[in-house]
């Protein structure tokens, strides 16, 4: 039998509709006979520590707009369950280190990362960027002439730097159109590798130089900050292409603008290592850099992916089982 937890689920109406559509908010609530729904946006400045300490929950469920914790958590509060991606909105690196156990929606939006990463291939492959806007102008007839610089996926061969749950995706959404993929990742062993029918590379520079597609997928930790930089940059042939839905700081951002400026490779990137990108930001003056705004994952049509994740840790929780997603200290401090 699940043993009983109190659950206090701090989310907007809005949060509630797009997260945990039925049947999980049924399910969700079957999970503890002591379950309440807070709406955040009815709270005052100071309310919330004072209504989480009243209702000292064992469990609390969180979204975008739930509060910080108070630096003093409730007696029974045990377990953080956040909806989305960085908890640095909800608790501190002091909350982990007393023993808060937290998690976020982990692996549940590889697949709409992944997908964001193919487009970004293409858009790049097509030049769809500078089409976009050379097609828009009113009393320009923009189109075509000679020989249009816009390329096929099919057979192209792709690297790729990481190969966590997005790469192992991307991998698979790649499968139609018959690339040759090579990855480079320290924990890419070869028994994995060939499991999803990947070659694994030497090095990042061999990766980067034998692929005609890049796409950057490493985890930010202290070993990754900054690693891709103009060195490994310029080993992309001309014609190549190096999208970026992974985390903006892997990238020495200031070598990968001077090298957009030049135009012989092409770029695509989803993150940044200053979020919201700048106004500022010289990519902004590139018509044929493909720009998004930090938007590969989720959909707004698949948040339900996360709220079934959510669901699925609060029952193992609820039967004392493994937790997903964990947040440790160590991940807190490179989260965005």
């Amino acid at each position: 039998m699940p043993r009983p937890a109190a659950i206090l689920a701090v989310l907007t109406p809005t949060e509630v509709r797009e997260f945990l559509p039925e049947p999980l908010l049924t399910q969700l609530r079957a999970l503890a006979p002591d379950f309440r729904l807070v709406d955040p946006l009815t709270l005052g400045e100071g309310v919330f520590a004072r209504e989480l300490a009243t209702i000292d929950p064992e469990v609390l469920l969180g979204c975008w707009k739930t509060p910080l914790l108070p630096a003093t958590l409730p007696p029974r509060l045990r377990y953080v369950c956040y909806l989305t991606g960085s908890v640095k909105r909800l608790v501190t690196r002091a909350h982990l280190e007393g023993g808060l156990a937290v998690t976020n929606w982990g692996s549940s939006i590889s697949r709409t990362v992944a997908e964001c990463a193919l487009f970004h291939i293409l858009a790049c492959l097509r030049n769809t960027s500078h089409w976009a806007l050379a097609m828009h102008q009113p009393g320009v007839a923009a189109w075509k002439n000679g020989l249009t610089d816009a390329r096929s996926l099919f057979s192209r061969s792709v690297g790729i730097h990481g190969f966590g749950p997005v790469a192992r995706e991307l991998v698979a959404l790649l499968k139609p159109w018959g690339c040759p993929i090579t990855v480079f990742a320290p924990d890419a062993t070869a028994d994995l590798a060939r499991a999803h029918g990947v070659e694994r590379a030497a090095s990042l520079e061999v990766l980067f130089a034998e692929n005609q597609i890049i796409v950057e997928l490493a985890p930010l930790i202290p070993a990754t900050t900054g690693i891709v930089d103009e060195k490994i940059l310029r080993l992309i042939r001309p014609g190549g292409v190096f999208v970026n839905v992974g985390r903006g700081a892997v990238v020495d951002e200031a070598a990968l603008l001077t090298i957009a400026r030049e135009k012989k490779i092409a770029i695509g990137l989803d993150v940044y290592t200053e979020e919201p990108l700048p106004a500022a930001s010289g990519f902004r003056a590139l018509p044929h850099v493909s720009l998004t705004p930090h938007i590969a994952g989720p959909t707004i049509d698949r948040y339900a992916d996360a709220g079934a994740f959510a669901v699925k840790n609060l029952r193992a929780y609820t039967e004392d089982r493994p937790l997903e997603a964990v947040i440790t200290p160590e991940v807190y401090d490179f989260s965005s």
